[in-house]
């Protein structure tokens, strides 16, 4: 049986790897229309830097290397025109030779991924405008920079636009990033991505949130200037289009495959397109979503090599079915981390799902052991089971553990309450007794067994004329900044000073993270106050919704529960959050 890849990166690669292992009598040919294969795109941000010394290192394979270990038949500068699907053949255009062919199939597996988005405004197609998807776009970017770049402007605040603003950075460049929508990494939560804001703030980094960009042109000395739509014009040596990627399914559409609504190849969990004998996986598909079951476009490494190993036992006759993508993806930014699994909240409410939500700010690892910060850990659950519908980590170190681990529950269906009950590995060094994904599982089932009412930032201001805000931190946090309309009254003091609480409208507690107004909480409930909550996360959350003088984007002191008044006198603790 012959196989014909179209494509061999990531799903293509995969594809005819998986493949020969499974038949080696096939006879499998890959056509590539790029002068590389199976390279490592997500390391190109990272050699622009430096972090990547060897530009060889991104080259994992070559049409050599997998002839000799896979006996694949694979063929670079090849640029698939047209597929006859009646004849089962693909018509190719040999670039280095200028000919065109005709290669027959058995099988033909799409895996054409997805190619950068260039906004459609004047000078966006400017040779001096780059994008990066490929190693050719890497080196032209490194060309660039190399004729004596002192500046670059990022047009998108995602992945690749955070990657390389740090690259840039790194290079010693002045750097702005452009993004239309009010915050970066717009595929999570504002809360949690406002404080992804303050931290690249921190590194002298121009953001310029909710503008877009009008049109590009050039100077008389031949510098780009990015016109913007607030009516500012940056003038910059180096403009960098990262503005996300659409599926290249121009192939597939003009053969006739069925193309959906999120603009990808529609394809059955084998991987199989409308097409007899014609598979497709990687950027170019939809899949089901997990949690869902709607069409969804990934765009991941990991989905696009598993989707390429189902298409291979697929062609082998292997019993073998893509089970839904969830999103799970990791960045990271400067000296943070961020990333998430499953639903963000922004899609619960899109999608008209119920949910419940809870925060925690424990530490990446014991407190008591140098190098750690509190985490931003936000999960969602269902109000009813207590199922997991997503999970998003923010911090400084151990923020990829809990990430997986979240991402590992969710794909086995578990809840809220399971985990409570995760027996996760713990040396000071790398997490805690109680992890941080274990205290969001304490307090998301708190909260569905009724033993706690939590209240959330986004509240506030609305609540502050019919609620009691009572402050339960020490005098030093309050005097340094406080909700406004707030009454102080520390949580070891509740007890004795129950009298200054009012009765006749809600309580509602905060402290910076959660623990001392759950200690307020308990302390009012059992002494007959019927109307109590606790912010969730505390203040630490709440700096992701309103920006406050403490919020500035640096780790703030770690978090110890039983001592959090001690530490806030320690100082230079009052300075951040």
């Amino acid at each position: 049986m012959k196989t014909v890849i179209v494509g061999g990166v990531a799903a293509g690669a995969s594809t005819g790897a998986r493949l020969r292992r499974l038949d080696e009598s096939a006879e499998i040919v890959i056509l590539e229309r790029d002068h590389y294969v199976s390279f490592a795109n997500c390391g190109l941000p990272y050699h622009i830097g430096g972090m990547i010394p060897e530009r060889e290192s991104l080259l994992l394979q070559t049409p050599e290397s997998l002839a000799k270990s896979l006996a694949l038949d694979v063929r670079t500068g090849q640029e698939v025109m047209r597929i006859d699907l009646a004849a089962k053949e693909v018509e190719v255009h040999d670039k280095e030779q200028g000919r065109t062919y005709r290669e027959s199939y058995d099988k033909l597996v799409l895996c054409t991924g997805a190619e950068p988005v260039r906004p459609p405004i004047p000078g966006a197609d400017d040779a001096r405008v780059d994008v990066l998807r490929n190693i050719p776009d890497m080196d032209r970017i490194i060309a660039h920079l190399d004729r004596g770049a002192s500046s670059a402007v990022v047009v998108g605040g995602s992945y690749i636009g955070l990657e390389l603003t740090e690259a840039f950075r790194a290079r010693g460049l002045q750097t702005t990033v452009v993004e239309r929508t009010e915050r970066l990494m717009p595929w999570l939560d504002p809360e949690m991505t406002q404080i992804l804001d303050y931290h690249v703030s921190t590194q002298d980094v121009d953001l310029r949130l909710g503008i877009s960009a009008t049109a590009v042109r050039r100077t008389e000395n031949d510098r780009l200037v990015l016109d913007l739509s607030d009516g500012t014009g940056i003038e910059t040596d180096v403009v960098v289009m990262a503005s996300g990627a659409r599926p290249n399914v121009a192939l597939a559409r003009d053969a006739g495959l069925t193309i959906g609504a999120r603009g990808g190849i529609v394809v059955d969990p084998q991987m199989r397109t409308s097409a007899p004998d014609v598979l497709a996986a990687g950027d170019a598909v939809e899949t089901a979503h997990f949690l869902t079951g709607q069409p969804v476009l990934s765009m991941l490494a990991g989905p696009a090599n598993r989707q390429g190993r189902i298409a291979a036992d697929t062609i082998a006759g292997r019993s073998s079915a893509y089970r839904g993508s969830q999103g799970t993806a990791v960045v990271k930014v400067f000296e943070m981390t961020a990333g998430g699994t499953g639903m963000t909240e922004t899609e619960l409410r899109a999608a008209g799902m119920e949910y419940r939500k809870v925060y925690t700010h424990q530490n990446g690892h014991a407190a008591y052991y140098p190098g750690t910060s509190p985490l931003f850990l936000k999960v969602l659950f269902a109000p009813g089971d207590g199922k997991l519908l997503g999970g998003q980590v923010l911090g400084w170190d151990g923020v990829d553990k809990r990430i997986d681990v979240l991402a590992v529950a969710l794909r086995a269906g578990m809840s809220i309450y399971d985990l409570e009950h995760l027996e996760l590995a713990y040396a000071p060094p790398y997490g805690a007794a109680k992890d941080p994904v274990n205290m969001a599982g304490f307090i998301g089932a708190n909260l569905l067994r009724g033993d706690v009412a939590l209240w959330y930032p986004e509240e506030f201001p609305e609540c502050a004329d019919r609620v009691t805000l009572l402050d339960t931190r020490t005098e030093e946090e309050f005097a340094a900044w406080h909700l406004p309309g707030a009454i102080l009254v520390p949580y070891t003091e509740l007890r004795q000073r129950l009298d200054e609480v009012p009765r006749d409208k809600p309580v509602y507690t905060y402290c910076r993270s959660g623990f001392r107004s759950y200690i307020a909480y308990c302390v009012l409930k059992q002494n007959g106050f019927d109307d109590v909550a606790l912010l969730s996360g505390g203040t630490m959350t709440y700096h992701g919704y309103h920006r406050t003088p403490l919020t500035v984007g640096h780790g703030g002191m770690p978090m110890v529960a039983h001592a959090e008044d001690d530490l806030a006198r320690l100082p230079g603790a009052l300075e951040n959050i």
